[in-house]
């Protein structure tokens, strides 16, 4: 395992009775990257991240966290990392103070409290007020902030900004990026793609138990499909567009317009449409959602 990966897993398989929930997982995060971890419920998403933690056993494979195996040493490993679990439980008889100050004295009371104040502030957390009463979206502010107080090496965040309102939401978004800037390791699942697209440097999907995918998101995206639309100042013959590599004609009108379905990079098109009179030109850009999605059109088919 080389110094510079944070998490290391190969080949992780675990079972819940006859449910095969992780069938052989391969995943090598970067120290100091942001990476994301995209799958459908159910897919092994959560299951993967408590094997990391040691919280569950895999039933084979290896995993590395730090460099640590967390089977031989979890505590090596948890006092490094800050875990956000997708079901965060709390006591719900303490206060905000009272469940962090906990937190806090877990961890060797090495936690600035005048940073946890700041990490309040910012996700505007009252300390004061007791866990039960607070709503889902403030009990996840909580977790936020107990994953991030100790200024962690790794932060393992199962749908950290879930439950929370859209300014919340880029708020952890940039919590997280200061987080790597100041040389953390984030590794984070997300259903949200649009965040997962603004901040993470590379995306694994897992479908099935199995990682499908590992790339950047831009990456993804350029290999994606593209639709083209564009109109001309006259009629033209489409054949040259036809037989671009890539192009496809989805439909034209008279002669004067046409959409356009592109695979891969759109250079080509490009340069084949200098030698027409366009008048107009638009394209649909794919979204990591859409890519996403693409791995389970097959699910989607069988049920």
């Amino acid at each position: 395992m080389s110094e510079e990966t944070a998490v290391m897993a190969q080949g992780l398989r675990k079972s819940y009775g006859k449910v095969r929930a992780l069938r052989g997982v391969d995943l090598d995060v970067q120290r100091g990257e942001i990476f994301g971890f995209l799958g459908a419920n159910g897919a092994g998403k959560t299951t993967t991240i408590r094997c990391l933690l040691d919280l569950i056993r895999p039933d084979s494979g290896t995993v590395r966290v730090l460099g640590i195996d967390p089977q031989a040493d979890p505590e090596a490993v948890q006092a490094r990392t800050g875990y956000l679990p997708g079901e965060l439980r709390l006591d719900p008889n303490m206060t905000v103070e009272g469940a962090l100050s906990y937190f806090k004295a877990l961890r060797g009371n090495e936690v600035d409290w005048g940073f946890v104040r700041q990490l309040a502030t910012r996700l505007d957390l009252d300390l004061k007020p007791v866990i039960k009463n607070l709503s889902h979206g403030n009990k996840q502010k909580v977790g936020v902030v107990q994953a991030l107080m100790h200024r962690p090496q790794l932060l393992l965040l199962d749908e950290p900004t879930l439950g929370l309102d859209p300014l919340m939401q880029h708020e952890v978004l940039r919590l997280i990026t200061e987080a790597k800037a100041n040389g953390a390791t984030v590794f984070f699942s997300s259903h949200i793609m649009s965040e997962v697209e603004a901040v993470a440097e590379r995306v694994a999907i897992i479908r099935k138990g199995v990682v499908v995918e590992v790339a950047e998101p831009a990456s993804l995206i350029s290999r994606a499909l593209r639709r083209a639309s564009v109109r001309f100042k006259q009629s033209v013959d489409m054949v040259p567009l036809a037989n671009v590599a890539g192009v496809t004609v989805l439909s034209q009108d008279d002669g004067t317009s046409v959409l356009l379905q592109v695979e891969g990079e759109m250079d080509g098109l490009i340069k084949a449409l200098a030698a027409f009179p366009v008048s107009d030109f638009e394209t649909e850009r794919p979204s990591l959602e859409e890519i996403f999605l693409a791995y389970y059109e097959d699910d989607q088919k069988e049920e």
